[in-house]
């Protein structure tokens, strides 16, 4: 059966998704204490998609009715010839938005290079505005580094960059103002983000370190008074806005604020694993209806358009509970 380029993916649910997250990777040169082990064990690279495969996972899907596609890792920027992919899936006809969610640690030197390959908007992961306290919660990181590829974002001219904190009680949740009056001096955006309990971890426990997003925004409006917002970047994040500010702030609440019902978007993983929930294990392979078919995009079509009858309703986090997803957010794509 060859699909219509014009049907649209609906889940059982009635949901529409129109927005992929493309793993191109599952290295990183950081090691977030929420998002991964300190001694990891990284995919062979035969098992990773090509480029070339991505490339064709993201046109099928575009001819299947997405409208974004954000590429992410890992860190997406240490893969070989990134910008190649970029390049290819910016020019797909109908894909209206190409973003990316980088750790910032390669921005300085990519930035320019991103923005003329096609990529409109990035997301930059800052949880700490002090050098030691950064270095501690990403292990290997150096926030000047990162604050350098921010400012090199800037000057590049991205419609809009965002950056996210994940905010951990007793942790960083003390910066929480700090990282608002620096969205506020350079006008990007920021996601506070709940924890969320993917991976075995050891560096802490995940339920006293819990933040909720009410207890982040109910701190911020202290110092600065916030208005809901309708807009959306079209992914979970509800915003805020500030009266003599063009910064909006952003909450994501897996836990304190379930979004599942408005849920748009499926995972795929570097080694082409389609996931169709962050919360859940339901998944589809893939790299095999390419490797197995010879990158026939009609098969591939198939698969995608079959595996939404096992797209759940909904997650379950429990932070009381051992982890009920063991992969690492690395291997999940962002």
């Amino acid at each position: 059966m060859t699909l219509s380029p014009a049907i649209s993916l609906l889940d059982r649910f009635g949901r529409q998704i129109n927005y992929v997250r493309l793993s191109v990777t599952d290295r990183c040169d950081f090691r977030c204490v929420y998002c991964m082990a300190e001694q990891m064990q990284f995919l062979p690279r035969s098992e990773v998609l090509s480029l070339e495969e991505l490339s064709l996972i993201g046109r099928a899907f575009v001819e299947l009715g997405v409208t974004k596609i954000r590429l992410t890792g890992g860190e997406p920027l240490v893969r070989n010839n990134v910008l190649e992919l970029a390049r290819s899936l910016g020019s797909l006809a109908g894909l209206r938005e190409l973003t990316l969610t980088t750790n910032g640690s390669r921005l300085a030197t990519f930035a320019p290079a991103l923005r003329r390959a096609g990529v409109q908007r990035i997301n930059i992961s800052l949880d700490s505005l002090q050098p030691e306290r950064f270095r501690a919660i990403t292990r290997t990181g150096d926030l000047h580094t990162v604050i350098a590829g921010i400012d090199a974002a800037r000057a590049a001219g991205f419609a809009r960059i965002k950056l996210n904190a994940v905010i951990m009680a007793g942790r960083n949740d003390d910066e929480i103002i700090d990282l608002v009056e620096f969205v506020r001096a350079r006008q990007v955006d920021i996601s506070f983000i709940e924890e969320m309990p993917l991976g075995h971890i050891d560096d802490h426990d995940r339920a006293l370190s819990f933040c909720s997003s009410d207890s982040v925004r109910e701190r911020i409006e202290r110092v600065f008074p916030l208005t809901a917002s309708a807009e959306s970047s079209g992914g979970p994040a509800r915003y805020y806005r500030m009266a003599d500010s063009a910064t909006r702030i952003g909450f994501i609440s897996p836990h304190s604020h379930n979004f599942c019902h408005l849920c748009n978007r499926v995972r795929v993983t570097a080694e082409g694993r389609l996931l169709l929930c962050l919360g859940n294990e339901h998944s589809v392979d893939l790299r095999a209806a390419i490797r197995n078919h010879g990158g026939d995009i009609d098969v591939l079509k198939n698969v995608i358009v079959a595996a939404l009858a096992i797209k759940p309703e909904r997650h379950y986090f429990d932070l009381q509970a051992a982890p009920q997803i063991v992969r690492f957010m690395n291997m999940t794509g962002g």
